[in-house]
């Protein structure tokens, strides 16, 4: 029998989708009918008190979930994110009851041994329940109490070569797809890049010394497989600079109903007969493509990258061969200021190890970042807030249109003083020069 009474909770299982209420459930189940069988190192109630507090939250319709203060292991600012209920009497279950991030696998590959070792040392030292990813990417381990965060590193550290991920205002765990292990898109090796950058900044990723929090997420190619470009403060995106190539007998056996559109994937619709004016030259947001003569012709020059076309037929047109990653920077979920997308601030960059050109970028936005960033404030609102243009000083990157986000809607322009005197009055010079006719 529950422990708790939980009505509305138990509304939550009543859909079609899978719950997690029934996920607690179960979990509490497990522990009543195997008290002696595992070592439980917290309380076995915990799961119970967890839907008893939750509940409570629902009946009275605020959190029953305090901060207490910093908790971690030695030497990390972060990993663990301490969290204790504000009714300890009633739930002394999860009076205390901490999360910790556990740095995730490159491209999240696993091994059975590894899954059933880390959820062996969870079941015995936390409440045995896990989400396998969150938002972040890490492995999130939920709830634990405060004397078992150092039993978990140790075991986590020593027995499983595994690190804790990043929590508060420091570098988050870097995140990437899985790229060339499994993936004929991918311009860049991500588990390569993600990997080093995550061993060459550990002070960044487990000491706390920046504004707010930074996240690193690596795409192998504009798929964006990782949504990089919506949820991360840098996100390294694979593209290529020279031509996509064209198998030209490969696109008559897709127009000629060969080879099925789409890899042949559910995809929710009927084809039907395919069309490929209709299904990917009309599509192209540039307008780059032409169909003529059972031909298909692209000006390359007015490609965007949007990868639709390769999508759609994979056999007959692929990535070019001149490859690396554009980086971006700015993005955020909306919680000071609204939501906001990646701006473009590196077009091209070869990926060649030891990452060099790249580690100079990053390190020269966190230097601007850092001293100019208010608390409590993402890259991508300093970037709003002061100007893209600010950002390009302070990285020496030389402006170009492709940074252009939208048309100027200011009619007020202010020149520098070095820009008119001499430098700005040579460049118009040398543009009309070779531009204007």
């Amino acid at each position: 029998m529950a422990k708790h009474e939980t009505p509305l909770l138990d509304e939550l299982e009543s859909g079609p989708w899978p719950s997690f209420v029934s996920d607690v459930k179960r979990e509490a189940q497990f522990r009543k009918e195997n008290p002696r069988n595992i070592n439980f190192q917290i309380p076995a109630d915990a799961p119970d008190d967890l839907l008893g507090v939750l509940e409570l939250s629902y009946k009275h319709g605020r959190t029953h979930w305090k901060h207490g203060g910093i908790v971690g292991v030695f030497g990390y600012g972060g990993g663990v994110i301490g969290r204790y209920c504000d009714q300890p009497e009633m739930f002394p279950g999860v009076a205390h009851f901490h999360t910790m991030r556990v740095n995730q696998p490159g491209g999240k590959f696993y091994t059975t041994e590894y899954l059933r070792q880390l959820c062996d040392i969870w079941q015995m030292r936390g409440s045995g329940l896990t989400n396998m990813h969150g938002s972040t990417g890490d492995i999130i381990l939920l709830g634990t109490q405060t004397d078992q965060l150092e039993e978990i590193f140790y075991e986590l550290s020593h027995n499983m070569n595994q690190d804790l991920g990043g929590s508060g205002s420091n570098l988050r765990t870097p995140s990437d797809c899985v790229g060339q292990a499994r993936c004929e898109y991918a311009c860049y090796d991500t588990q390569a890049l993600c990997f080093q950058l995550t061993q060459d900044y550990q002070d960044e990723l487990h000491r706390p010394a920046f504004p707010y929090k930074f996240k690193f997420k690596f795409d192998g190619c504009p798929n964006c497989c990782v949504a990089s470009i919506a949820r991360s403060d840098m996100s390294f995106i694979g593209t290529w600079r020279d031509d996509i190539r064209i198998d030209q007998k490969a696109v008559a056996g897709y127009v000629g109903g060969e080879f099925k559109p789409n890899a042949g994937a559910h995809s929710g619709r009927d084809w039907g007969k395919f069309n490929i004016v209709a299904e990917v030259v009309d599509r192209c947001p540039t307008k780059c493509m032409r169909f003529e003569g059972g031909k298909l012709e692209i000006n390359n020059k007015e490609c965007t990258r949007c990868m639709h076309c390769i999508n759609v037929m994979p056999r007959a047109l692929r990535i070019g061969e001149d490859r690396g990653l554009s980086i971006l920077v700015g993005a955020k979920a909306p919680i000071v200021d609204g939501a906001q997308m990646s701006s473009l601030l590196v077009p091209f960059l070869p990926v060649e190890e030891p990452y060099d050109e790249l580690k100079a970028v990053i390190e020269a936005v966190w230097d601007w970042w850092m001293e100019e960033g208010k608390n409590r404030e993402r890259l991508g609102e300093l970037i709003k807030r002061q100007g893209f243009q600010k950002l390009l000083e302070a990285t020496n990157i030389a402006p170009s249109p492709v940074h252009v986000k939208e048309p100027r809607s200011n009619p007020y322009i202010f020149w520098k003083a070095e820009e008119v005197e001499g430098g700005f009055d040579r460049d118009i010079t040398e543009f009309r020069k070779h531009h204007l006719r």
